[in-house]
């Protein structure tokens, strides 16, 4: 009790001394709490068969009924499976080329080209998810630009959305457009806190400028990577659905299809609230368990960790 009114004493002082401090931080807190905490008691969906009519309480148990039915359908392996392959198209390739822009782009010592560079790679981040879809639709039509580009190699003009072997290129490759400047904010950021005496002694010892990136730039920035990564394997599940409902068609489900699209079908178009939930639940299980056990590698090799 007495220690427990000294913390109390101490966080009172803490607060009247950096109060603006905390109101900054206010808005934040009340996101999460409001949009991230609150809505999981709505995680007993998963366990019910609900009815809007009976409420979140009085709707029948059914216990893992739902678990077991979306284990033993077969839209099981097929959205896992193509979730893990867009999210790990997006580790292979994504991830890495959004580093290497950065570098790239921080190498650019002409202040008013960097600037102009940064601004049209900045925009496209800005644009609607529904602007953009519109936009990929248009030039992936079967009279669209990159459709027309792609006919030269193939020797057939078609719709590229309405074919499952090009769909992960299609939202791969547009992915990449609309969030490569933006991605990279992070990692200049990391690379303007690189002590500059470090560039300065690797070139007196004899180090060119791809020396340098490999024995300064890189391990500078390390852990910033390293935090990155960790935060993307614990996101691997969790490819975002409004992009994908908004391209995707029957046509191409084989390769479409994610776990994210499959909630919303089951649960906002055919009103299976518990089913839809049971799944979200999966996914957000293996989700921490990805980043749980990544982070606890990370700590082990490299002694940067998230927790």
């Amino acid at each position: 009790m007495i220690y427990f009114k000294k913390l109390m004493k101490k966080a009172g002082s803490d607060l009247k001394h950096n109060y603006a401090l905390y109101l900054m931080v206010l808005p934040v807190v009340l996101y999460y709490v409001i949009f991230h905490y609150l809505p999981m008691a709505g995680l007993v969906m998963a366990f019910e068969d609900f009815k809007p009519k009976l409420g979140l309480w009085k709707s029948p148990f059914v216990g893992l009924s739902n678990f077991r039915d979306f284990f033993s359908s077969i839209y099981f392996s097929r959205t896992v499976k193509n979730t893990l392959a867009i999210s790990g198209l997006e580790l292979l390739i994504s991830f890495p080329v959004t580093i290497l822009f950065a570098l790239l782009l921080n190498e650019i010592r002409q202040k008013h080209f960097k600037r102009v560079v940064q601004t049209v790679s900045y925009m496209p981040h800005f644009i609607s998810m529904v602007v953009v879809a519109g936009l990929i639709l248009d030039f992936c039509g079967s009279r669209g630009l990159v459709a027309q580009i792609v006919s030269l190699f193939t020797k057939e003009t078609q719709n590229l959305l309405g074919k499952p072997e090009y769909w992960r290129p299609v939202y791969i490759v547009s992915g990449l457009w609309k969030e490569l400047g933006f991605g990279s904010i992070i990692y200049l950021a990391a690379l303007s806190g690189v002590d500059q005496q470090l560039y300065e002694a690797a070139a007196i010892d004899g180090a060119n400028r791809l020396k340098q990136t490999f024995h300064v730039t890189l391990p500078g920035i390390a852990p910033t990577i390293i935090i990155m990564l960790i935060l993307k394997i614990g996101q691997i599940m969790s490819v975002g659905y409004e992009k994908t409902i908004l391209l995707y068609n029957p046509q191409v489900y084989e390769t479409a299809d994610i776990i994210s699209s499959y909630v919303y079908r089951k649960g906002l178009l055919e009103f299976n609230y518990g089913y839809s939930t049971a799944v979200g639940m999966f996914n957000s299980v293996i989700n921490m368990i990805l980043l749980v056990i990544t982070n606890h590698i990370s700590k082990k090799l490299t002694e940067t960790s998230l927790f």
